[in-house]
């Protein structure tokens, strides 16, 4: 396909999410089905468009003055691939497959219209209706945080450190383009390009091998400053598909016991092939009885005898923004309430697990702070026996750059939060709860 008849197909797959309200990425796999003549290149490259576009969807349309696909995909080629007037009048021709020509309104659009004196949900490219939550936490700086969140991410890995030194798994992924993590002491980072195809790390030796994961580099901070210790007990409540249990269970050395549950059974069906690729031993996954969701307490023979009780929350995602962009433009009102209510129930349940001197690590990948100071600090009246370690002796003792990292991040009374634009990362909000 020619980069014009890319463009067109761009436009087809942007209108059929908007008329029937699709998950992009579902509509990206049914158009490379029925269009199996478009190469993995040219689905690539497509892809590259559409993500693009909805990580600009509100400030595209705003300098096109016009909010339909091909007013956000023109303004997405000046905003986000910097291409100039001439050079994308140059792919709009009207030729076989390529779109129209461009009209003088939107000629005159790509060459005088700007960002400037948008609103900060505009500039930001963001929900209005979030704009008083990212205000809150962000201040000013709202529009420049949001921007950052809708950047391309990069692909992160997390050396596993039962089987390899992180050295060793550098040299061997080499032709991937890895390099260490600004901060994780075992990341590894592949930068990825807009039209890039998939890396496949799933097909590679040391992910086969079981010597690395896929995982954000924020994530892989948030389970490192639990301070999961060898010998501990530690149990990951919200495990899912086993992300931070494979990471705690590395920092753990292999020694202690770890107890892997999750309210929903279907949600850990992939930690089992992890746990035994990674060379897991001491991890026991828990799955709740029942038929439904939630149904029976697969940890009722625990009390008050943990050392660690990891809560990945479940949460907007509103941190992972630039891995999933259309989740910000589907997201509702309604979904935040069920989130908190969701949140609160967790962090209570947690309290009966905690021996004292025990601790609680609540980490979301939100940057709402109705879901992270808000929820910390209503958990605290209600359980007034815990108490917040400050995010500055969380991480003191941890690593060589804690000094430079706890600068990084925004810090407040209830916990530390970690952004595209301060870290790097995905969005991640960590705070460690000590019972007294």
């Amino acid at each position: 396909m020619t980069p014009a008849a890319r463009l067109s197909a761009a436009i087809e797959l942007l209108e059929t999410i908007d008329a029937h309200r699709v998950p992009a990425a579902g509509a990206l796999k049914e158009w490379g089905t029925r269009h199996r003549f478009a190469g993995s290149g040219d689905r690539a490259a497509i892809a590259g468009l559409v993500w693009d576009v909805l990580r600009r969807r509100a400030s595209s349309a705003w300098i096109m003055g016009e909010d339909t696909a091909r007013a956000r995909l023109l303004g997405m080629l000046r905003l986000e691939r910097g291409l100039s007037t001439d050079a994308i009048a140059a792919l709009c021709d009207g030729s076989r497959f390529a779109p129209s020509p461009l009209t003088d309104a939107e000629r005159s659009a790509l060459t005088s219209h700007s960002l400037a004196g948008a609103p900060a949900h505009v500039s930001g490219d963001y929900p209005e209706w979030l704009d008083p939550h990212l205000a809150e936490v962000f201040g000013e700086e709202r529009a420049l945080e949001a921007a950052a969140m809708a950047s391309r991410a990069p692909l992160d890995l997390r050396v596993n450190t039962l089987k390899a030194a992180r050295d060793k798994v550098l040299a061997a992924t080499t032709h991937l383009g890895t390099m260490p993590t600004k901060w994780s002491p075992v990341g590894l980072r592949i930068a990825i390009s807009a039209d890039a195809r998939n890396v496949g790390i799933h097909a590679e030796e040391a992910f086969i091998k079981g010597l690395i994961e896929v995982q954000d580099e924020g994530s892989q901070l948030a389970a490192w400053l639990s301070a999961a210790k060898p010998g501990e007990q530690v149990i990951d409540l919200c495990a899912g598909a086993g992300g931070k249990t494979l990471a705690l269970a590395a920092q753990m050395q292999g020694r202690g016991r770890l107890i892997a549950t999750d309210q929903d059974k279907r949600q850990l069906a992939p930690i089992h092939e992890r746990l035994s690729r990674a060379g897991v031993h001491n991890c026991e996954v828990r799955t709740p009885k029942g038929q439904g969701k939630g149904d029976g307490d697969a940890l009722s023979d625990i009390s008050a005898s943990a050392d660690l009780v990891m809560i990945d929350a479940p949460c907007t995602g509103t941190g992972t923004w630039r891995r999933n962009p259309d989740a910000k433009w589907r997201m509702r009102p309604g979904a935040l309430e069920v989130r908190l209510k969701a949140q609160a129930a967790v962090l209570d349940r947690a309290v009966h697990l905690v021996k004292p001197g025990g601790r609680i690590a609540y980490v979301t990948c939100s940057v709402l702070p109705v879901e992270n100071n808000g929820q910390v600090g209503a958990f605290l009246a209600r359980h007034p026996e815990f108490s917040v370690v400050s995010p500055s002796e969380t991480v003191a003792a941890l690593w060589d750059k804690a000094d430079d990292f706890s600068a990084a991040t925004l810090q407040s009374a209830e916990g530390l939060l970690m952004t595209p634009r301060r870290t790097g990362t995905d969005g991640f909000f960590v705070s460690v709860l000590r019972r007294k």
